[in-house]
């Protein structure tokens, strides 16, 4: 089932313009038009079914990361990057604008002046607690 209002599917099946930089059978690659950096690429599975993470099959996922990894090497090499971020924000909470499963590749340049996200320390014993609630769900 497609999402009739979804912007990436109706990149998909060619409604709205894009620079595609790859695609093939199940996924489609193509610059975001508003980039951290240049080179900022998207990939999306065509299936637009799935929303986020949490609802995507196990086949559509994989032939996404296939596809993240093969752009993410050609976006390094063609552009002289110094590596890559991969993001992927799922649901609204994490700064999901768009309902259609999508990974970002960031090219990182020398200086580029992209800071990644603060971290913190757990407090004592608050780690066991955490790995024991993720362990307990799977």
């Amino acid at each position: 089932m497609e999402h009739t209002d979804c912007v990436f599917c109706k990149i998909v099946a060619g409604d709205i313009p894009a620079q595609v930089v790859y695609e093939d059978d199940k996924t489609l690659a193509f610059l975001d038009a508003r980039p951290v950096n240049n080179g900022h690429t998207l990939v999306v599975p065509k299936n637009g079914s799935a929303t986020n993470i949490f609802d995507v099959t196990p086949e559509d996922w994989a032939a996404v990361m296939e596809t993240v990894r093969k752009v993410s090497i050609a976006i390094e090499k063609s552009l002289g990057a110094r590596g890559v971020n991969l993001m992927m924000n799922n649901r609204e909470h994490a700064g999901q604008v768009i309902d259609h499963v999508h990974v970002h590749i960031i090219p990182r340049f020398l200086n580029d002046g992209l800071k990644l996200w603060p971290q913190h320390s757990y407090k004592e014993g608050e780690a066991d607690t955490v790995a024991e609630k993720i362990r307990a769900e799977l």
